[in-house]
């Protein structure tokens, strides 16, 4: 039976857009969504263009080169490609020992098993001695649908920002992250970069030439309300901010990639120049996003301010569109969220 026969594990062609028309189980998630443009599926075909000309590039992952498309690094690259197996712990260890010895290691895994179960070795063995290590979790928040809780990550963005002398930084498309890769080549010390399950639609038509850690990208203007959003929640929030248009509501809309360090410029320039603001990300309510940005406005003069993500609680086993609809992390969600910020009493 060929690799590409019937029941194989190996689905290149689909993950790399060859396949005239994929068949993804779940049609709903996708929305017509081109594969090449996935941005999971673009990590390991990235990774091997710039590791032509920078020889200290090398990959690790955890038993998970396909779903992570690692697999097109190691096919240009085997000698520089280590799968570890199901040993998330180990792998962030050794990638920690290859930027000791010179290398720039790029680790990925589920962002549950890079973020959650290595958190201490992200901690101890990359931040604390300021190795150069990027750890890439992927399928983050409940973008695993029906993997159940052990496969979430809602506490990531959390976690992660509270280590000191790392940068965390969420990815909203394929382009951006493009842009991510190629700007972390040269940042110093270790990064936690997030990705969505290689679903996520079109943010950035191409590849911004003007990305920079740490600085915010307002990808719309508004005076009524300002989003906030971060991640797979970027273009749901951008489709919110279209329905509540032509409702006549004026929405700002900002890409808040960078989790830590934040942009609080950003925030306080929303908070001088908009009515309210509203932080959506793909993660618990308590810790993440929202909570950045609530530590930013206590300093400010009050305003109307709302944290929206998945409340302080576990996300039951479905399909994921039908979680992001429960928990109103869709376009219409985001939008009726938005219409009750504004319509609120205090306004």
């Amino acid at each position: 039976m060929s690799a590409t026969a019937k029941g194989s594990q190996d689905q290149s062609d689909i993950f790399t857009g060859t396949t005239p028309t994929p068949e993804l189980k779940d049609a709903r998630s996708v929305k017509g969504t081109p594969a090449a443009a996935m941005p999971a599926f673009v990590l390991g075909q990235e990774l091997a263009e710039l590791a032509v000309s920078d020889p200290r590039i090398v990959v690790l992952t955890a038993d998970l080169a396909s779903a992570n498309r690692t697999v097109e690094f190691k096919a240009r690259h085997p000698e520089r490609f280590f799968d570890f197996g199901i040993a998330e712990k180990n792998m962030i260890t050794a990638a920690a020992g290859l930027a000791s010895c010179g290398q720039l290691p790029f680790a990925a895994t589920f962002a549950s098993f890079c973020a959650l179960l290595g958190a201490e070795q992200i901690r101890t063995d990359c931040a604390y001695p300021r190795m150069p290590v990027r750890v890439v979790g992927h399928h983050s928040g409940l973008s695993m649908g029906f993997y159940g809780t052990s496969h979430h990550a809602l506490e990531d963005l959390g976690m992660m920002r509270t280590i000191a002398d790392l940068t965390v930084v969420c990815v909203a498309d394929a382009n951006q992250l493009r842009a991510v890769l190629r700007a972390s080549l040269d940042h110093p010390g270790a990064m936690y970069i997030r990705l969505g399950r290689g679903r996520d639609p079109e943010v950035y038509a191409e590849v911004p030439a003007d990305f920079r850690f740490g600085r915010a990208t307002r990808l719309r203007e508004g005076r009524d309300l300002t989003i906030v959003a971060t991640g797979a929640e970027v273009r749901p929030s951008l489709d919110a901010a279209a329905l509540l248009e032509a409702e006549g509501v004026s929405v700002r809309v900002v890409d808040m990639h960078t989790i830590k360090p934040l942009d609080a410029g950003e925030i306080r320039a929303a908070a001088a120049e908009t009515g309210a603001i509203l932080s959506v990300e793909e993660h618990n309510v308590m810790g993440g996003l929202g909570s950045a940005i609530a530590e930013v406005l206590v300093e400010l003069d009050r305003l109307p301010f709302k944290r929206h993500g998945v409340e302080d609680q576990f996300v039951p086993v479905g399909p994921p569109a039908a979680l992001y609809a429960h928990f109103k992390l869709d376009a219409a969600g985001i939008a009726e969220t938005a219409r009750a910020l504004l319509d609120a009493p205090h306004r």
